[in-house]
């Protein structure tokens, strides 16, 4: 199987932590070099630190803002005018939980400029430099959401099925030219997200965190939450050789919980 990504540059958003830190390290594992892009950029050093290196890769740190987006297209276009980018791994943190008719309207806007028309901003900025290599890969880490709404995170719910449906409708558009855009759906995983719901879900509820543990796990088959590297591992693949054929699916990584096919 060639999982080799040799030459390859990933650019990967959200990395200071959780599930983009994770994909990082797994990319470069593979040989990729990799370019981390959050808000902090102490975080950011540890992580470009940590990552692993052979031969002649080398990895770089990028501090922006996915909320602010025109900051965000000049700092990308000066790093994708130093080296092009053929992997981008769209990953930034969940809207504010609550139902959805609770939200007000500034609620749905936030949460769509940050999770769609940030991604959208990326994605024209990488796409020049991967259709003249005639090849890249666009993975979008979004939620299991896309097929079954979750409870108490209305924004989120709605956001995440537009940029599934935003993704499908890349992937035909830029398949031809030897890209391809997927999606991630990574379940309980062990985050700082995951944090958050556990305190929305303990207010909500009146419970204790170990009782809201309980129920959640109860749902998932394999009986415990994902490791961030996990989800982090299924990103990796899906932007090697061994998946070129793999094109506009959304892929949850949730141990089994979802029980639609």
């Amino acid at each position: 199987m060639d999982l080799d990504l040799t030459g390859r540059h990933a650019l990967v958003c959200g990395a200071s932590q959780g599930i983009g830190r994770a994909a990082a390290h797994e990319l470069a594992g593979l040989g990729a070099d990799v370019t981390v892009l959050a808000r902090s950029a102490q975080a950011l050093q540890s992580v470009v630190e940590a990552l692993p290196r052979r031969g002649a890769q080398r990895h770089h740190a990028l501090e922006a803002d996915l909320s602010q987006r025109e900051a965000l297209r000049e700092a990308v276009a000066t790093r994708v005018a130093q080296a092009p980018v053929h992997i981008l791994v769209n990953n930034t943190g969940g809207p504010p939980g609550g139902p959805a008719l609770a939200a007000d309207e500034a609620a749905f806007v936030e949460a769509f400029a940050q999770h769609l028309l940030a991604g959208h901003a990326l994605v024209k900025a990488v796409v020049p430099g991967m259709r003249a290599a005639g090849w890249g890969r666009i993975v979008n880490v979004v939620s299991t959401s896309v097929y079954e709404p979750i409870a108490g995170l209305g924004v989120s719910n709605t956001v995440r099925g537009a940029v599934a449906s935003w993704a499908k409708t890349l992937s035909r558009e830029l398949g031809p030219h030897g890209i391809t855009v997927n999606n991630v759906l990574p379940g309980y995983t062990d985050t700082a997200r995951i944090e958050q719901i556990l305190r929305d879900r303990t207010a909500a509820t009146g419970k204790s965190r170990e009782q809201v543990i309980a129920a959640m796990l109860a749902s998932v088959p394999v009986g415990r939450f994902a490791r961030p590297e996990e989800p982090g591992g299924v990103i990796a693949f899906l932007c090697s050789p061994a998946a070129a054929y793999v094109n506009g699916v959304s892929l949850a990584v949730d141990g089994g919980r979802m029980q639609s096919i």
